[in-house]
């Protein structure tokens, strides 16, 4: 391809599910369960390929994404306002940087990938569609299981025409079925939204002017970020963005995939299995009991559980969660409590 590809890492968010082992002072990005590297090193590394490699993050965060990634730059956004506004100002910042316009890898900082190989493979491919097309285009991962946390996407050939062109347009979105809905959706052949993307800054801020989004990309042109970032309210690139664009394609990211962001994801891909293989040990010792499919992530703690099965239990510092394991994507809801008591 002519022109260079440019990877943007995105590490601004808390990842308050994963609480309390991911606090406003340590988000999860920067944790490592189980290895001897961050999940945002082993993503930047991932990412070598690239031409140039960017990691987009928050003004208090910097000192620790340097730290963790000090081979790629850094972006700053003016304000934490979700993914949408984060990604359109990236664009903005890094189409002014090149004399070709390059091409932009948007990834997330927090996923499990089985091979390596395959997903850059995929990424550089799906970097070659939105050359071709001049469109926005997101890797969609076939679903194992109907997960209710995901964003589904529908390919507009039900995914028949990916055999000969391996990309198709987006049809429609779906976020975050209930399990009947993702059990039809993943029968149907859509995919799980990666949350992976590739386009070029000219088709994503094209995209963004007619979109919720609009006055951030009129301010940015202005030269005023931080004006436009007051004026706009924090959604997701999918809501604002990829909802509504008319020139969105799919192509396939065959390779296991999970998002990190709850603790029935961590046990399901970072965990190693207790002695008698029935629980998930992110960290910490555990006897177990009769007990489970249990998640237990206690750093230089021992768990004893005795006659329960489905359960998060989790100790960090002095804070302690203990929650049904299918109530994963509800921490958050625990986080904006202690926000407003004691702090998170």
């Amino acid at each position: 391809m002519d022109r260079p590809v440019v990877a943007c890492v995105l590490a601004g968010g808390i990842g308050s599910r994963l609480y309390p082992a991911s606090r406003g002072d340590r988000p999860k990005q920067f944790l490592e369960f189980g290895g001897t590297r961050s999940l945002l090193s082993r993503t930047v590394d991932r990412t070598a390929f690239a031409d140039e490699r960017y990691v987009l993050t928050r003004e208090s965060f910097v000192d620790a994404v340097h730290d963790r990634a000090p081979e790629a730059g850094l972006l700053v956004e003016p304000a934490g306002r979700d993914t949408g506004p984060a990604l359109v100002y990236a664009a903005w910042r890094l189409r002014e940087r090149f004399d070709r316009e390059p091409v932009l890898l948007s990834l997330p900082s927090d996923h499990h990938v089985d091979d390596d190989a395959v997903f850059v493979a995929r990424l550089e491919r799906a970097a070659e569609i939105a050359a071709e097309t001049g469109g926005l285009v997101t890797l969609g991962v076939e679903p194992t299981r109907p997960a209710t946390g995901y964003g589904y996407l529908v390919p507009a050939d039900g995914g028949d025409a990916l055999g000969g062109t391996d990309y198709d347009a987006v049809e429609r979105f779906t976020e975050k079925p209930d399990r009947e809905e993702a059990r039809r959706l993943r029968e149907s052949g859509a995919y799980w939204n990666a949350g992976i993307f590739a386009w070029t800054p000219t088709a994503l801020l094209r995209e963004a002017r007619d979109s919720p989004l609009a006055g951030l990309v009129d301010a940015l042109e202005a030269g005023e970020p931080e004006r436009g970032f007051d004026a706009i309210d924090a959604v997701s690139v999918d809501y604002a963005i990829m909802e509504r664009a008319s020139d969105v394609f799919v192509t396939p990211l065959p390779v296991a995939w999970d998002d990190l962001g709850t603790w029935d994801a961590v046990g399901r891909t970072r965990s190693n299995r207790d002695a008698d293989a029935t629980n998930d040990r992110v960290a910490g010792g555990i006897l177990s009991v009769d007990a489970t499919d249990n998640v237990v992530a206690a750093p230089d703690r021992h768990v004893s559980l005795l006659e329960v099965e489905e359960l998060i239990v989790a100790a960090y510092d002095d804070r302690i969660l203990v929650a049904p394991r299918e109530s994963s994507q509800r921490v958050r809801e625990v986080v904006e409590l202690l926000r407003d008591r004691d702090g998170f």
